[in-house]
């Protein structure tokens, strides 16, 4: 007789690499939410660059990044140890953020973020496959939704410091100055030196899968029709999905000021941070499609509100919302790439699944820049643009994953595979 395999307990144990993984990115977070805010801010306020070069600064800084997962992802399939790449990675980015303490063009602003980028590019496709190495498939959502409320409260530990620099500092001032600027590069070292630490003391490199006697190669051909199909709706979704610097600017161009952004996006985090850990467990249970279904429906209504909000509260309240989109969705999509591959090739899958997005976000933050900056140009384009844009994309993806039989996307779901007893 063939049996259902038992359901994962939502508030199950999770081993030592998952908390310790967890601790390294509350503190890397915190200390990134710090500037990662602030830079289109510094850009625009301080340096007077316009929204074209924001998103070109962001867009070459992530897609570069994400090229390096891909090869990050492989050599640590290869070489079976993730633990050194991604304290490598932590440490590239550490030494990378003080030197945006003397940025005084958009130039050097890009070649720092870029190196910032670099270090993340190196760490995140091993982290995420050790944190699938080391548990049981039926808790894999509870797993990266537990890693992903510990990165998202470090988030909001963050904004909340920064917040109060800004208070500290500028008393009401509607816009970004150099002087604010520089105390949070000060302030965003101490917890990324400590999260580098963290990380090498605690992890511990866990044994190699069955199976992973061979060498991976770095291609596609490994890889079964539900990976490649999940890639290709993802491509479409984050073709839509700009950097978060256009949310931000947009609250701004809406009327909302400095100290009130900054609250904003600690609202943003906290749906995010409550949301992770209970929709990646219930998604063990549910499947992972629905959630990323849902999760894409609501950034659809997100940015269709932010096309046409017209003042600062609204911008807020659907920042809120937002949160609730990436608590649905960036935990559950993890552990689907988990699902869908074999244990002996996760590093790699990983790198590409990163690849595919990071490489898309190029153009979609030059493509969100340009449609932006196009008012008065060619015509009808301006602020809102860029979110019926992204919102019109994510409708599209949305219903390409939810159009696709259920054999096709959930088998690689615990709750959909029998096993003999």
């Amino acid at each position: 007789m063939r049996t259902m395999r038992s359901k994962p307990k939502v508030g199950a144990a999770m081993p030592r690499n998952v908390w310790v993984a967890t601790a390294a990115s509350f503190l890397t977070d915190a200390s990134s939410e710090m500037l990662h805010n602030s830079i289109p801010l510094f850009l625009v306020n301080v340096l007077g660059a316009g929204t074209a070069l924001v998103g070109i600064v962001e867009g070459i800084a992530e897609s570069t990044a994400s090229i390096l997962k891909l090869f990050s992802g492989y050599f640590s399939d290869r070489v079976r140890n993730r633990k050194w790449l991604a304290v490598l990675g932590y440490g590239v980015s550490t030494v990378a953020k003080p030197f945006l303490y003397v940025a005084s063009t958009w130039t050097g602003v890009l070649g720092l973020r870029f190196a910032e980028r670099f270090g993340k590019g190196i760490r995140t496709a091993p982290r995420d496959a050790l944190i699938a190495d080391c548990v049981d498939e039926r808790c894999r959502g509870a797993a990266f939704g537990l890693h992903r409320a510990g990165d998202t409260a470090g988030a909001l530990l963050g904004l909340v410091i920064a917040l109060l620099i800004l208070l500290a500092s500028q008393r009401g001032a509607a816009l970004l100055t150099r002087h604010t600027f520089q105390m949070l590069v000060i302030a965003s070292s101490i917890p990324a030196v400590l999260a580098v630490v963290v990380l090498a003391a605690g992890i511990r490199e866990p044994r190699a899968p069955a199976g992973a006697a061979g060498v991976p190669r770095l291609s596609l051909a490994g890889f079964d029709r539900r990976f490649k199909l999940f890639l290709v709706i993802v491509v479409l979704f984050t073709l839509g999905n700009s950097s978060d610097a256009f949310l931000i600017l947009r609250a701004q161009n809406a009327g909302l000021p400095l100290a009130g952004i900054f609250g904003m996006m600690i609202t943003m985090n906290l749906v995010y941070a409550v949301v992770a850990r209970p929709a990646g467990a219930l998604s063990d249970r549910l499947g992972r499609r629905r959630f990323l279904v849902v999760g894409w429906l609501v950034y659809a209504a997100v940015y269709a509100g932010f096309a046409v909000a017209r003042a600062g509260w609204q911008a807020w309240a659907l920042m809120g919302v937002y949160g609730l989109y990436y608590g649905l969705t960036e935990g559950v999509a993890k552990a689907f790439v988990a699902d869908l591959v074999p244990a002996e090739r996760r590093g790699t899958a990983y790198g590409v699944y990163h690849a595919a997005v990071g490489i898309t976000a190029f153009p979609a933050s030059l493509i969100a820049g340009l449609l932006w900056q196009g008012a008065g140009r060619w015509g009808g384009f301006g602020p809102s643009a860029p979110f019926i844009f992204g919102g019109a994309l994510a409708l599209a993806a949305a219903a390409m994953l939810a159009a696709l039989p259920a054999r096709v996307v959930d088998s690689g779901s615990p709750r959909t595979r029998e096993v003999a007893p």
